[in-house]
């Protein structure tokens, strides 16, 4: 495999690095364990080069879902090029700060005010606070994933791995302080006695939720809180940090007529640039004026500006109408390769954001020799899929005319004509957070 100046850097980064890389996410190991090239010399549409030159096209998970116009688009990175021209920073603040709030105002017609960030952690936290602060209750209700600040680790005191059924097992909560426990409390997607549980024996002053991520809304499951919400005096906060721009032109909450008091936005909004929105009433913002939020990078020019000229890109081509379709095809392709070769998979996600899992003793050992193989034939793969604009048909029939290879080896397997370990040249990957040596 030509990685071996990736890997050379990784192992010199993990010395360093405590963990290795910023994100989780990343790491080398939930992919392909000491064969994973981990670093890019460039990128662009839908391909990455590493550190030997070697392209690859990106069939899996595109910058963890920033891109949904590919790598490098044109007019946001001019316009990008053309705010570092004139200068990102200054005594003074950005007018495009004003714009942006303005234009996602637009969007969110039931919003009023705007907070901005750099990353999704800290737009979730801003929320939190601003919420805690108008409601005047610290306890919160959440389903989902919030990011890595002390509140929503915090629900790893409870009884243990609490937040194992929201994106991530195995969160250690040390460093976060013992007294946060009984703060916050997880309840399940599509599970409204379990909210209305914690609803009626906690003083809950906030519910934050995803709107949906790998499933949506049953029995008017939405419809249910919002009306919870508004009979207790909750704040109801939507995280659309992952979801939003998937599949309306805003917050997916469209998609079910559903709307909440305060919503963030994240990774897609700025196609690879840093800006996260926390978007909400102005009955709910307002409370940010009683605490302190304020940081200094919260003012430089370049997200905002790359935010404008993106939403603007979105808006013109209906981005989430492309890869909304492209998503489609891959999950409806994956289920008829898997069909063909007699592999069972467990198939989830929106379209733009789609995975899928091997049901099998051996998930973990096929979804390892994926990466593996097709990355040998060219392709970041890995058993999800997170849709760009330019993920035109002729890749995905590449990555398909690849794949139907690797399905025929796992499908042996399954039979017993071959043991997958044989084929394995090196660990098998990580699932969930592990400490590195």
């Amino acid at each position: 495999m030509s990685n071996k100046t990736g890997q050379k850097l990784y192992k010199k980064a993990k010395t360093l690095i405590p963990g290795g890389t910023m994100l989780l996410s990343k790491r080398p190991e939930m992919f392909l364990p000491e064969n994973w090239p981990s670093y890019f010399s460039k990128s662009k549409g839908c391909k990455i080069w590493d550190l030997d030159g070697k392209e690859y096209i990106d069939m899996c998970i595109m910058g963890i879902g920033t891109n949904t116009l590919g790598y490098g688009n044109n007019e946001v990175d001019e316009a990008v090029l053309n705010t570092v021209k004139k200068g990102n920073m200054s005594t003074f603040s950005c007018p495009e700060e004003v714009e942006l709030a303005e234009k996602l105002v637009e969007i969110n017609p039931w919003a009023d005010m705007v907070r901005f960030a750099r990353s999704g952690g800290e737009a979730n936290s801003i929320a939190i606070r601003i919420a805690r602060a108008a409601s005047g209750k610290d306890k919160v209700a959440i389903c989902g994933y919030h990011g890595w600040h002390d509140w929503y680790l915090s629900a790893n005191h409870n009884k243990g791995d609490d937040l194992s059924g929201h994106l991530l097992s195995g969160l250690n909560p040390n460093g976060v302080p013992k007294n946060l426990k009984d703060t916050v409390y997880p309840f399940h997607y599509n599970n409204f006695e379990e909210l209305l549980s914690i609803v009626n024996t906690n003083d809950i002053g906030v519910i934050k939720m995803e709107v949906m991520r790998n499933f949506g809304p049953e029995d008017n499951f939405l419809q249910k809180v919002r009306d919870l919400a508004t009979q207790r005096n909750i704040v109801l906060i939507f995280d659309e940090c992952t979801s939003g721009f998937r599949e309306t032109y805003g917050g997916i909450y469209k998609k079910y007529g559903v709307e909440p008091d305060v919503a963030m936005y994240g990774k897609t909004i700025g196609n690879g640039y840093a800006l996260t929105a926390v978007v909400g009433r102005k009955s709910v913002m307002e409370a940010a004026q009683t605490s302190f939020i304020s940081s200094t990078f919260w003012t430089e020019r370049i997200g905002p500006t790359a935010a404008l000229k993106t939403l603007e890109v979105m808006d013109k081509i209906k981005s989430w109408d492309i890869i909304t379709k492209q998503g489609e095809k891959v999950q409806k392709q994956w289920e008829s390769l898997a069909k063909t070769h007699n592999i069972q998979i467990a198939i989830s996600g929106m379209p733009a954001l789609s995975t899928y899992s091997f049901k099998s003793e051996k998930a973990m050992e096929y979804k390892t020799f994926v990466a593996q193989e097709m990355l040998k034939k060219g392709f970041l793969a890995s058993t999800n899929f997170y849709a760009c604009t330019e993920h035109k048909d002729e890749y995905i029939s590449a990555y398909f005319d690849a794949l139907d290879e690797v399905y025929n080896t796992i499908s042996n397997c399954e039979r017993g004509n071959k043991n997958i370990n044989d084929l394995l040249e090196g660990p098998i990957c990580h699932s969930g957070f592990k400490r590195l040596n």
